[in-house]
């Protein structure tokens, strides 16, 4: 049977030449009328023929699309009611004003019109105010893809628990490759006899294939120091719960064996080729390294980096070999620069002035010009006293110069030395950094994520008191043709001083061997003493700031300042160090507003507690005894909810960074 269109095709010709038809008939009958009427009689035959077709088409064409109508709403009718896809009307108020019988199986209800929303799925309440266009909820132990149309206040529900599962699946089943570190194997090893060796190797090669083996890990030793573990994403997940308890049980075994054995691991995950991982494990380890060993750094594709451990303080372990060495590559840069920048933090403390001072002095001993950037309204009260001793030098004085000036100075070929810092984000003046590509790092705080980008040489030793500490060591192995100045020696022994307070805080046996060089180079401890005095004003201000101290857990001690007073953060840092000589106090944070409008909490430790890691849950950092973090658009009373959540997921034995 012709189709609507073809009849519609065929009807409209006829018509036209049924007309021409007439016409022509008429013109007939003007000269033959007997032979015209013949004409108009089958003319109007075949007319009434053509009006029969054209009504019986019509008539079929109706019953048609009646037909169609009928079976096109007969199938909408079936797809809204029956078709596997939830979908729900909603009011203004979030009550609903009806669903499918799709979605409503879902809920154990005998109807959900004019039910809240609030009641029976709040979660879709979130996806609603915030005008969210799909998003996947749970909603009765179900993964659904919420597509939301606002304007008709509309829910479509698409049921992919199955996929989500089979997603889970695959996330879980990714391989992880991690390499594990001895830290400190061969400086242990090279004083024992061959038994001694051995049954400490027997040993901690039990402990780490026991914990293989009761993981699902497939672990190999590849040498003395390194082993190679590969498992997959959800044993890993496995092993965070337990915040990689192997770490504890070698260094508590080992310990027993008086012997101060840690491990470090790095982790490689989130990324599908196999060298990547290897890269990023490899990258993890020397994070962990840098960071004192004994801990875990897990590298995921984000950039972002998960810690776990570093409880211990580091062991000290660097040799005057390896200080040499770095003394030595110094030299080389300086020879082969123009001229030479220091750089510390921003608002500079002891250590940083008196680390960039001992750098200055290493640029001369090899005959170059050197220079410290420096602002002169963002130092404390201590470091303008140093300041002030200074400006009666001129020569030293003239060599400090502003962050403008260093920046027009600096050429291709001029070596930029960071001092007490390894953060871009904290240098006097990031636009430096991409002056020059010849940078080399000196730091002793543990390494963070965030990082100088390729320097040409890195001398970082967490377990070092202070940056002065490395590079009074250094200095000893320069040219002796420029003699170390009485106040060059003491600025360097100030900063020793202050973060060692007064050599009682992590202090080794070569943080007095760099003190009694300085000394012996005419270092004045009395005019030290004269730098850390403070006035009555700030004593009374910050014993105001302690005043309101309580405890949260055991040995940990946090006060707040008021609301309405502003604290230098220097006065926040010294207000944690004389929380710290308090009896019974192993930790304490001090948590106050600052002149930035921000909230800066200085936290303090004697050891037991590593503070670097709660700070660094914060976005802060610093070292295993002291650290800090400014938290930007929070009150203090939610700036201390932030801490003690922190200080629990510590005390639990982990941290994210």
């Amino acid at each position: 049977m012709p189709s609507y269109m073809e009849k519609r095709l065929i009807r409209y010709p006829l018509y036209g030449l049924m007309a021409v038809t007439l016409v022509l008939l008429g013109v007939l009958s003007y000269y033959n009328w007997i032979a015209g009427a013949i004409g108009f009689l089958l003319t109007g035959l075949l007319i009434f023929i053509i009006f029969q077709m054209s009504y019986r088409i019509r008539k079929e064409t109706e019953q048609y699309i009646s037909t169609l109508s009928y079976r096109v709403k007969k199938v909408g009718e079936e797809a809204l009611m029956e078709m596997p896809i939830g979908i729900m009307l909603i009011n203004d108020d979030y009550y609903i004003e009806w669903t499918n019988p799709f979605i409503a199986s879902y809920f154990d209800e005998e109807t959900l019109v004019g039910r809240s929303l609030y009641d029976v799925a709040e979660s879709l309440i979130p996806v609603i105010k915030q005008e969210v266009h799909t998003e996947i909820i749970s909603l009765h132990n179900r993964k659904f893809r919420v597509i939301h149309k606002p304007e008709e206040r509309l829910l479509y529900f698409f049921d992919v628990t199955e996929q989500a599962e089979i997603e889970k699946m695959y996330r879980d089943e990714r391989t992880v490759i991690s390499i594990i570190y001895l830290d400190n194997y061969e400086e242990l090893t090279q004083g024992m006899d061959d038994q001694t060796r051995s049954s400490m190797n027997s040993l901690v090669t039990s402990i780490l294939n026991k914990w293989a083996t009761n993981n699902g890990v497939f672990l190999k030793r590849i040498s003395s120091e390194r082993f190679i573990g590969v498992f997959n994403e959800h044993i890993l997940q496995l092993l965070e719960k337990g915040k990689f308890s192997v770490l504890d049980e070698v260094r508590e075994a080992t310990s027993k064996q008086n012997v101060p054995l840690t491990l470090s691991i790095g982790v490689g995950t989130g990324v599908s080729s196999l060298p990547e991982l290897g890269a990023q494990a490899q990258s993890s380890l020397d994070l962990a390294l840098g960071r004192g060993g004994d801990q875990v750094a897990i590298k995921q594709p984000n950039g972002k980096v998960k810690f776990y451990g570093g409880k211990t303080n580091p062991v000290e372990k660097r040799t005057r070999v390896r200080a040499r060495v770095i003394s030595h590559a110094l030299k080389e840069l300086i020879l082969e620069s123009d001229k030479v920048l220091i750089m510390g933090h921003k608002s500079p403390d002891m250590d940083a002035v008196g680390s960039a001072i001992g750098i200055l002095k290493v640029a001369q001993m090899n005959d170059r010009d050197g220079f410290i950037v420096f602002k002169k309204q963002e130092i404390e009260t201590g470091v303008q006293r140093l300041m002030d001793e200074i400006k009666q030098n001129d020569d030293l004085y003239s060599r400090f110069i502003s962050p403008e000036q260093a920046y027009e100075m600096a050429t291709e070929d001029t070596l930029l030395v960071i001092v007490d810092t390894h953060k871009p984000s904290l240098v006097i003046d990031d636009r430096l950094l991409n002056r020059t590509d010849n940078v080399v790092v000196i730091d002793h705080h543990r390494r963070g994520e965030e990082f100088i980008k390729n320097p040409l040489l890195v001398y970082m030793e967490p377990y070092a008191s202070s940056t002065a500490e490395l590079i009074t060591e250094l200095l000893e192995y320069q040219p002796k043709n420029s003699k170390i100045q009485m106040l060059e020696a003491t600025a360097l022994l100030a900063g020793i001083i202050v973060d060692t307070k007064s050599f009682t805080l992590r202090t080794g046996s070569r943080t007095f061997d760099a003190a009694s060089y300085l000394r012996s180079h005419g270092a004045d401890t009395v005019l030290v003493q004269k730098f850390l005095k403070e006035d009555v004003n700030t004593f009374l201000k910050r014993a105001r700031l302690i005043e309101n101290v309580s405890f949260y857990h055991d040995g940990i001690v946090i006060a707040k300042g008021n609301e309405e007073e502003i604290y230098d953060q220097v006065l926040i840092a010294q207000a944690a160090d004389t929380l710290l000589t308090m009896n019974g106090v192993t930790a304490s944070f001090v948590i106050s507003k600052r002149y930035d409008n921000l909230i800066g909490i200085s936290a303090r430790s004697l050891g037991d507690v590593n503070v670097q890691v709660i700070m660094e849950h914060l976005d802060g950092g610093g070292h295993l005894t002291n650290a800090a973090t400014q938290l930007p658009d929070l009150t203090q009373d939610e700036a201390e909810a932030r801490l003690k959540n922190a200080i629990d997921d510590y005390l639990q034995g982990g941290t994210k960074e």
